[in-house]
C-alpha cells in the first residue's frame, strides 16, 4: 500500500501538471470507488478546478473551489495524466476530463480505491480519526509517551496504528523501528522517554529521505506519470535478507497479520 512518502509524491507531482485546471467532463467506470450517490458527485465535481494540493496521513486533498475532493489510492491505486484522445485501459475506473485537452485517469487494479467529498478545512485535525502528522511540531516525545503509556500491544502495530501518527505503513514502520534498534515485538507502553525521542526524530528522518527520494517501489505501485520510488535502495530490513551494518540474517515474523522485517542482533526485545 502507498504510505505517506508515495502519496506526497503523488500529490506533489500532479500539482505541477493539473493545478487550476478546470473539470469539464467525467466518465465513471466504476461507481463503487465514490463514496455516496455517483451522480451526485459528478454533478458536484463538474466545472470545479484543482486550486491546492495537500495530503493527510494516506489521504490526497484536492482543495477545489467550493470543497475538498478526497482519494484514497488503498493498494494499488494510480493517477495518470493523459491527452484526452488516449484510450481507455482495462483498470482505468475514474476519468476526468480537463480544460486542456488532457484527462486525469484513476487506474486501479483491486478497485479497493475511494474517492470522496467533504468541506474545506483549515488542518483536518479531526479528518477519519488520524493521529498527528509526523512533520506536526506536537507530534514529540510528550505526544508519544502520553499515547503509548499502557498500550499492551506490539510498537509495530501502533506504528501502524493511524490515530497513533498518520501516513507510516509496513515499510516505514520496519526502518523505523531498524533506525531506533528496537524489536517490533517490544510492547509499546514499555518505550522510555529516550526512545520517544528517537523515535521522532527518525520517523521524520526516514520519511523526509523518502519524499525527497520519491517513495519505495514495492511490487506494482508506482506514482503519477512514471515516477517511481528510490528509496528502495536506502532500506536497512525491509525485504532484505542481510542486515547492512552488522551482516547478520534478517528475519521475518508476522506482527498483528503483516509481514515483519528486523535483524536480531541490532533490534532487542525490551
Amino acid at each position: 500500500m502507498p504510505e505517506l512518502p508515495e502519496v506526497q509524491t503523488v500529490v506533489s507531482t500532479l500539482e505541477l501538471e493539473i493545478k487550476d485546471r478546470e473539470i469539464v467532463g467525467m466518465d465513471i467506470i466504476y461507481p463503487r470507488i465514490i463514496e455516496g450517490d455517483p451522480e451526485i458527485f459528478r454533478d458536484k465535481m463538474l466545472h470545479q478546478h484543482f486550486r491546492n494540493f495537500n495530503r493527510r496521513g494516506k489521504y490526497l486533498l484536492f482543495e477545489m473551489d467550493d470543497f475538498t475532493f478526497v482519494s484514497h489510492l488503498r493498494m494499488e491505486g494510480k493517477y495518470f495524466v493523459l491527452d484526452e484522445n488516449e484510450e481507455t485501459k482495462k483498470h482505468d475506473h475514474i476519468i476526468f476530463y480537463l480544460d486542456d485537452h488532457r484527462k486525469l485517469v484513476y487506474n486501479d487494479v483491486r478497485k479497493f480505491g475511494r474517492m470522496e467529498i467533504v468541506p474545506k478545512d483549515d488542518r483536518y485535525d479531526d479528518f477519519h480519526g488520524l493521529g498527528l502528522e509526523p512533520f506536526d511540531e506536537r507530534f514529540d516525545d510528550k505526544y508519544c509517551l502520553e499515547y503509548l503509556n499502557g498500550k499492551n500491544k506490539p510498537i509495530k502495530t501502533m506504528l501502524l496504528d493511524q490515530g497513533f501518527i498518520a501516513g507510516i505503513g509496513n515499510i516505514y514502520a520496519d526502518e523505523i523501528l531498524s533506525a531506533i534498534k528496537i524489536h517490533p515485538l517490544t510492547m509499546a507502553k514499555d518505550l522510555k522517554k529516550n526512545d520517544c525521542k528517537k523515535l521522532v526524530y527518525e520517523t521524520r528522518r526516514i520519511l523526509s529521505e523518502a519524499i525527497e527520494a520519491g517513495g519505495t517501489t514495492i511490487r506494482s505501485y508506482t506514482s503519477s506519470l512514471g515516477v517511481t520510488g528510490r528509496f528502495q535502495l536506502n532500506l536497512r530490513v525491509h525485504t532484505l535478507k542481510e542486515c547492512p551494518k552488522c551482516k547478520s540474517e534478517i528475519q521475518k515474523i508476522t506482527v498483528g497479520g503483516r509481514g515483519t522485517y528486523y535483524c536480531p542482533k541490532c533490534q532487542k526485545l525490551k
